[in-house]
């Protein structure tokens, strides 16, 4: 195996981003070359251990290993023993292959969490013996590994796994009245949860509290409503496009690195200029008062909630997004402004006005981008507009074709002029050339609000751009771990769905922090498939009485897993003891 590096120019700068290699022998003695692992645009530090890593590796590969075998007649001669077995090694099974390694990683990241020790002492064991905590784990592993409903669960995926072999218990542990019986006990624990996790986060990533980013997604269910009064499912404005279903509103707390602090279940009906007070008082009496920057977007904070921001003891700190209409209030004042760089690709202008700091970005890769897509749907557009033109149409079908188009690319036909005949089908469109100079100008362009007047405004800048963490959050809820649809039907339960997804979510996240240091080409979900592939087998090898020799091995990993097993520093347990199964031997008689 070998580090190659593959370089690529983007904006005029050269990227070198590196992946393992190996060299495989295939027939007619050819060589081919197999990717292995991609590792991302690396450091020169992280370069040199990984070739370290490698060089290891291959070195223990190399050494030569001796093996002997024993048939069930290799004993002949030797006195009867109850100490010796005779196995048929001809006879030997192979059976119930389950997967093993994700399910080991993911009990791992629930250890380092010590989330077992936490639900240990609040999820007491039942008068039959349940272990509530184990039932919990295997939802949050589900969720995590391979996301779907309690039924598919308990059906087909529990059997499939080598949890119940990592927890020391049964099938019964996946029972579906036992899985849904957990969702019930779990919600009276959620502010404690909070708390558990930001004291772990402190301590293994030394994360600090002082920047907090604060968005709001939306998740819909397939129900039938109505439903009662205090019902959190309601219907309103859908990020899913999918308004013809109840929803319930998700906010959500992240650091910029990605951790999840808080997250709230709100109404489906819920505006976002009505959750931040509240949420910054859950904030204050969970964490109390400090400076702290909290980032948003724009839309979720009113005139009056920044206005008390602002008025607080000691100020509550705060960088929001502002609508591109309110550039028009203050245009002519921040033409006289002169740019200043704030980073390479990105200037910037500012305006102090009335205690706060007005800061207009504009960056060149966001001009780029929005400009395409801009003149993409335009071009699209005015396609569309000919061949309605050149169709024989009632004025009726026309005016359904036009709102059609207008549907889809709502954003250029601002700067379409399209007029309708008053009796006739036909029209006539022509460019807006005034609202098209103006949406070139604003192309690429941000105007953020804030009260740190004394902050270097390339901070300011970087500051928002680490909303994508809160982005890729929901991204990841709704995506990898599959937070809906939600099969759930008593509004209990669907929190306890949510708040197992976030679970799920918080192992996700702290298995990223991990990786980051490592390489940033590597996922969460790559590593997990990664370590997906070593399985577990039970080895069956009949004995000459009757019994059972009986093995439970994991397979042997592979070269790009012992890379990524040196790289983490986790060691594989050892493997499990083999056992005999069956009636014990009758003794031989003494001679």
């Amino acid at each position: 195996m070998f580090l190659r590096a593959t370089i690529r120019k983007k904006n005029g700068k050269e990227h070198r981003y590196w992946s393992i290699v190996e060299n495989k022998r295939v027939d007619g003695g050819k060589v081919r070359q197999r990717h292995v692992l991609y590792l991302g645009e690396i450091n020169a530090s992280q370069e040199r251990a990984w070739r370290k890593s490698i060089e290891v590796l291959d070195e223990q590969a190399d050494r030569p290993r001796t093996l002997a075998l024993f048939p069930e007649d290799g004993c002949d001669g030797v006195m009867p023993d109850s100490s010796i077995v005779r196995l048929r090694l001809s006879q030997l099974r192979l059976c119930r292959p389950r997967q093993w390694g994700a399910c080991w990683l993911a009990l791992r990241l629930w250890e380092e969490l010590q989330l077992g020790e936490f639900w240990g002492k609040r999820l007491p064991r039942s008068r039959k013996g349940t272990r509530w905590e184990h039932v919990l784990l295997v939802l949050v592993a589900y969720r995590l590994l391979s996301p779907g409903s309690e039924w598919r669960l308990y059906r087909l995926w529990y059997e499939r796994s080598a949890l119940g072999d990592l927890l020391g218990s049964d099938s019964g542990i996946a029972d579906i009245h036992k899985l849904y019986e957990c969702h019930d006990r779990l919600l009276e624990h959620k502010q404690a949860v909070f708390d558990h996790l930001v004291a772990r986060w402190r301590n293994l990533f030394n994360v600090t509290f002082d920047v907090l980013l604060y968005d709001l997604t939306s998740t819909y269910f397939e129900s039938d409503p109505p439903f009662g009064e205090n019902d959190k499912r309601r219907f309103g404005y859908s990020r899913d496009r999918r308004s013809d279903c109840v929803q319930v509103i998700i906010a959500l707390v992240v650091t910029p690195e990605g951790l999840p602090l808080a997250y709230e279940v709100m109404a489906g009906n819920t505006q976002d200029r009505a959750t931040l007070r509240d949420f910054l008082a859950r904030i204050e009496q969970q964490y109390g008062k400090a400076r702290r920057i909290w980032v948003m977007d724009r839309g979720i904070p009113t005139e009056e909630v920044l206005q008390e921001m602002r008025a607080s003891d000691p100020p509550v700190q705060y960088l929001v997004g502002t609508p591109k209409g309110r550039l028009n209030k203050f245009e002519k004042q921040l033409l006289d402004k002169p740019w200043h760089e704030a980073r390479p690709g990105v200037q910037v202008k500012l305006l102090p006005q009335d205690g706060e700091l007005y800061v207009l970005a504009e960056s060149a890769d966001r001009v780029s981008k929005e400009r395409a897509i801009r003149r993409r749907k335009l071009r699209w557009l005015w396609a569309r507009l000919k061949e309605i033109k050149g169709m024989q149409l009632t004025r009726e079908e026309l005016l359904m074709k036009l709102g059609a188009a207008r549907s889809q690319a709502s954003a250029a036909w601002r700067l379409v002029v399209v007029d309708v005949a008053e009796k006739e089908a036909s029209f006539t469109c022509k460019l807006n050339r005034d609202k098209l100079r103006k949406a070139r100008r604003r192309e690429g362009r941000y105007l953020l609000r804030s009260n740190l007047t004394e902050q270097d405004p390339a901070k300011l800048w970087s500051y928002y751009l680490q909303l994508v963490a809160v982005e890729e959050a929901f991204k990841n809820l709704k995506g990898d771990l599959a937070l809906r649809p939600i099969h759930h039907q008593k509004e209990g339960r669907i929190e306890a769905h949510i708040f197992i997804a976030f679970l799920a979510y918080c192992l996700h996240a702290t298995l990223r922090c991990r990786l980051h240091a490592l390489a940033p080409g590597l996922t969460p979900r790559s590593v997990f498939d990664k370590f997906a592939a070593v399985q577990m087998i039970d080895v069956h090898i009949p004995i000459t009485d009757g019994r059972e020799l009986v093995h439970e091995r994991y397979t042997e990993p592979e070269r790009d897993l012992k890379l990524l097993l040196e790289k983490l520093k986790l060691a594989l347990p050892q493997q499990p003891p083999p056992k005999i199964t069956g009636s014990t031997p009758v003794p031989a008689p003494a001679a």
